[in-house]
């Protein structure tokens, strides 16, 4: 089976390299010749898929529909956990695509150091180390049992980084400074110590979210005591920042009473239709555990309203429909009225002329981190830390 893979892997990553290059993705031969040269499914010995009945199945991928899907820009989930009720993915590899995305970004050059935020199954880490040699690269997760197998499998193929287990919050102080720092996984906020271990002139890709959803990559460059940039065009989302001893935040089911309908000329769904709307509502008054859903249509099975729901049983829904004057039905319920923070986003949005997440920057400095629209003394600006 091993000669068989080896005589598969081969053209399969060479087409998903030529396949990131036709498509714009990537533009530096270097990184292409990485892509080519890493056998992507050596990392992903496991890999599960989520049927429509939520159920999590294994994938062989060491066959031919296997293969083909491992050397395809699709993110693999590598690892689940069970959560008593339910399993959810903590690991994954990500898409392919996006991962050259955010290494073009960051503008590696040769002697960089670069530190990456989140091992997983280590492929990124093999592309880094191909890159710029891997003394030149080092990378942190949580887990023992993730990082452990990454290193073995970093090593199957020659390749030697630096691994280490640790909360990545924490970065890794003993080899700093670092030319370069990404984050495979995100934050609602930069940490304090990737800040620090970033050398200055240096540049730094992680993607800030302050809910589900809520923000993309942001990529600051260090002048001194500061880190500023803005946020990247296409949108990303990673899986949250895990600590050691965390608790899942705890859910109180939607209030039923006290129901109140109204009517609102912000449109529904900006989790999937405004996405920065959707974040900008994270800053105006949404609380920190916020999810989004949707209604069916008992009958049709089709959506008919878009839905919030906030940790103290606070519920908003609205229906997708639009009232004959162009404006939709909303109903809240709970002590929170969380389409007011959505309302307040959009309509700071309209006022600053509709930017997308280009127009959008983020400073941060060691006393707050400040989102801004256009500039960093915009009147529109508001603070991550506050």
């Amino acid at each position: 089976m091993t000669a068989q893979l080896d005589a598969a892997w081969k053209p399969r990553a060479q087409a998903l390299a030529d396949e990131l290059e036709s498509r714009g993705d990537l533009t530096d031969p270097a990184w292409k010749a990485a892509v080519a040269a890493t056998p992507r499914h050596v990392f992903v010995p496991e890999v599960y898929e989520q049927g429509t009945d939520a159920e999590w199945r294994p994938v062989d991928v060491t066959s031919p529909s296997g293969l083909k899907r491992v050397y395809s820009p699709t993110t693999l989930v590598t690892a689940l956990a069970d959560r008593g009720t339910h399993r959810e993915g903590i690991s994954s590899s990500t898409k392919p695509d996006l991962m050259v995305r955010m290494l073009e970004a960051l503008d590696v050059h040769n002697g960089h150091k670069v530190l990456e935020i989140g091992t997983g199954t280590g492929y990124n880490a093999g592309l880094l180390s191909h890159r710029l040699g891997d003394e030149q690269v080092f990378s942190v997760d949580l887990d023992a049992e993730l990082v452990n197998p990454a290193r073995d499998r970093l090593a199957s193929i020659g390749l030697h980084p630096t691994l280490v287990t640790r909360d990545g919050a924490e970065g890794l102080q003993e080899h700093a400074p670092f030319d370069r720092i990404i984050a495979t996984c995100s934050v609602p906020t930069m940490p304090r110590a990737w800040c620090e271990q970033l050398a200055d002139g240096g540049l730094l890709l992680a993607d800030i979210q302050l809910g589900v959803g809520a923000g993309n990559l942001a990529l600051l460059r260090r002048d001194g005591d500061q880190l500023e940039g803005r946020f990247t065009d296409r949108w990303a989302a990673f899986m949250m920042i895990r600590h050691h001893n965390e608790r899942p935040r705890m859910l109180h089911a939607p209030a039923d009473a006290g129901a109140r309908t109204r009517t609102t000329s912000t449109p529904p769904n900006p989790w999937q239709d405004n996405r920065v709307v959707w974040f900008l509502a994270h800053l105006m008054g949404l609380p920190p555990g916020v999810r989004y859903g949707m209604r069916f249509d008992p009958d049709t099975r089709q959506p008919t309203a878009g839905t919030i729901t906030a940790p103290d049983g606070s519920h908003a829904f609205v229906m997708l429909e639009p009232t004959p004057n162009g404006t939709w039905s909303v109903t809240e319920t709970g002590p929170t009225p969380l389409w007011a923070a959505v309302e307040r986003a959009h309509r700071q949005w309209r006022e600053a002329g509709e930017p997308g997440w280009t127009r959008i920057g983020l400073t941060v400095t060691p006393d707050d981190q400040v989102v801004w629209i256009d500039q960093p003394t915009s009147e529109h600006q508001w603070s991550l830390t506050a």
